[in-house]
């Protein structure tokens, strides 16, 4: 990583882009507001803009290769070029950055094994740590504050700011280096080295209610997680019904989505989506249970591939959707080399639920509003399932 400091223009938060939809080799990754577990992280968007046109791909290798002929950066070139589009969920990223992404969706990060929030004051309180990962083999526990990283605050940052900094740079800090973390531990204060590993993401949990039926939690949608969705709700008793929670899923390939909404229809419309104009559809797999209680417990997190999910779910009337307003990222993009081996991702069309809605700045509205953060959000979407 360069001596610039990471606060001021962290790698990931410099790219652009808060989630990433390539329906080819489909690449979908991306942040929530909030809490944040140590996967690709990007900021949230500020106001929308409309997306690249067609043929910008061209413009932004172009600025590449004339600047790799100067002697220049093609990277910051493209960036800039990037940046002058217009295009708000574009992105540029190093070969190695993109590997790491590509990594990511395999369900692979580099990383202490920490999940972590910011507080009311500006804290950030540690709200989970991986059993058997180098934050877990160092003693830090649930409910820790964690006060720097590497010698400096991180008071007040966003999260986003802090996983950057946890999980360090894909080429210069990868797994195998060492990370100083301040710590605090109600009147305790430490400081913990702790040493970066491969660690593999766990995206699909599942457990029984009182009332029994069954919660099943999509943290994203990594490689295979549409599977374990299916066989989870496969697992379900015959008589209960099933709470889908996905509050803070940041995404993940689209195709995953399209596999779990398979798990809840019998076939048809689950999106449709156009590349430079070109329509084009995505359809559920036959076979579905359609007749399971559904609830889709959703918030302010839940983006792209797990809001084309939940759109999909409400148009068909297969759930009732519960929570607050979704994210809003609903456009597509497509990867492109540059001259020197990195990679371009621009916009180049937004996709539709089933009914015709664009989700893109706008999300998707709930059936039934609840305050996600509320401990008893995920009781209430249980009441809603009990009287279905």
């Amino acid at each position: 990583m360069s001596g610039r400091d990471p606060f001021c223009q962290p790698r990931r938060i410099r790219h652009g882009a808060a989630l990433t939809l390539v329906f080819a080799s489909v690449l979908v990754t991306g942040a929530a507001t909030g809490s944040f577990p140590e996967a690709e992280r990007k900021s949230a968007p500020d106001t929308a803009r409309s997306a690249a046109p067609a043929g910008h791909h061209q413009e932004v290798a172009r600025a590449a290769a004339e600047a790799m002929a100067a002697g220049k950066s093609p990277v910051e070139a493209a960036e800039r070029a990037v940046s002058r589009s217009g295009d708000r969920w574009g992105a540029v990223y190093s070969p190695g950055e993109y590997e790491e992404l590509e990594e990511s969706l395999d369900g692979q990060y580099t990383g202490v094994g920490l999940s972590a929030r910011r507080e009311r004051d500006g804290g950030i309180e540690i709200t989970k740590v991986r059993s058997g990962s180098p934050a877990a083999d160092a003693g830090i526990r649930e409910g820790d504050r964690l006060r720097a990283v590497d010698g400096r605050r991180v008071d007040g940052r966003p999260v986003t700011e802090v996983v950057s900094l946890l999980r360090g740079d894909a080429m210069d800090r990868p797994a195998g280096t060492t990370v100083r973390l301040g710590l605090e531990r109600g009147t305790r204060a430490w400081t913990e080295t702790v040493r970066r590993a491969r660690l593999t993401t766990d995206p699909v949990s599942v457990r029984g209610t009182a009332a029994g039926d069954t919660v099943i939690k999509v943290a994203s949608f990594t490689k295979g997680v549409g599977d374990q969705v299916r066989t989870a709700v496969g697992r379900v008793p015959a008589d209960a019904g099933v709470v889908l929670d996905l509050r803070g899923n940041s995404g993940g390939l689209v195709t995953e989505a399209v596999t779990a909404a398979s798990a809840f229809l019998d076939g048809g419309l689950v999106a449709t989506y156009d590349v430079d104009g070109d329509q084009r559809a995505l359809h559920a797999e036959p076979g579905g249970d359609t007749t399971r209680p559904l609830v889709a417990l959703v918030d302010g997190g839940t983006m792209s591939a797990a809001e084309l999910l939940t759109g999909a779910l409400q148009d068909r009337g297969r759930a009732v959707v519960v929570g607050s307003r979704t994210f809003g990222k609903g456009s597509v993009q497509m990867p492109s080399p540059l001259p020197d081996g990195s990679v371009a991702e621009l916009t180049v069309g937004h996709y539709r639920t089933p009914s015709g809605r664009g989700v893109d700045g706008t999300g998707i509205a709930p059936d039934l509003e609840v305050d996600p953060a509320d401990p008893a959000a995920l009781e209430r979407a249980e009441t809603v399932l009990s009287g279905l």
